[in-house]
């Protein structure tokens, strides 16, 4: 099997952003944005999904939803990059992640016809150092740019970071197997003979 690893570094007069992913890493994760929650958020992806992944964000214009946004692009394209054809990977997969009294299910298919549908059911304004609609907008700008079909939902709960947390993890984990090579999968896994 190939190497699935990919670097992009995405450099604009707001933001210089850095990302590096290996797929059939360990979980390793170095991650630098300034924004502690982000961080935390990221390096939870990155540990149950199993990728190694170093993210290196900084602000260019001192405005923390470009900075937010432009890492979550570029994350999204750089594991989209790093799958390459997806050959001989499982391609469907889902999981449901408990964190508390908070429930996440992600359902995730790696065909490449980007669709997302995301449902975080967050109330407060602000969770930790992040307004509520820039995390949605972390979540909405990383399931568009993984170049795949998603379903992402808080089923319930009551603490918003927990929500958050068990909505990270879920697609986490969904797209570790989702990704996985699959030993009876010779080729492009679809009917179509291509994703």
């Amino acid at each position: 099997m190939s190497s699935r690893k990919a670097s992009i570094k995405r450099s604009t007069k707001e933001t210089t952003i850095q990302v590096s992913v290996n797929l059939d890493g360990m979980g390793k994760t170095s991650i630098k944005t300034g924004i502690n929650f982000l961080d935390h958020l990221i390096v939870s992806f990155g540990k149950h999904s199993m990728m190694d992944l170093k993210v290196d964000a900084k602000s260019n214009d001192g405005i923390e939803h470009h900075l937010i946004e432009d890492t979550a692009i570029t994350l999204g394209q750089t594991i989209d990059k790093a799958l390459s054809s997806r050959r001989g990977i499982t391609r469907f997969s889902y999981a449901s992640v408990p964190m508390d009294e908070s429930l996440a299910e992600a359902s995730i298919d790696l065909v490449k016809r980007p669709f997302w549908k995301l449902t975080l059911s967050i109330k407060r304004n602000k969770i930790e150092d992040i307004s509520k609609e820039d995390l949605e907008h972390f979540f909405q700008s990383l399931l568009q740019n993984l170049n795949c079909c998603i379903h992402l939902t808080v089923k319930y709960g009551e603490n918003d970071h927990h929500k958050v947390e068990s909505a990270i993890k879920s697609l986490a984990v969904a797209f570790r197997y989702a990704s996985a090579f699959d030993k009876k999968q010779k080729g492009i896994p679809s009917t179509k003979g291509s994703m």
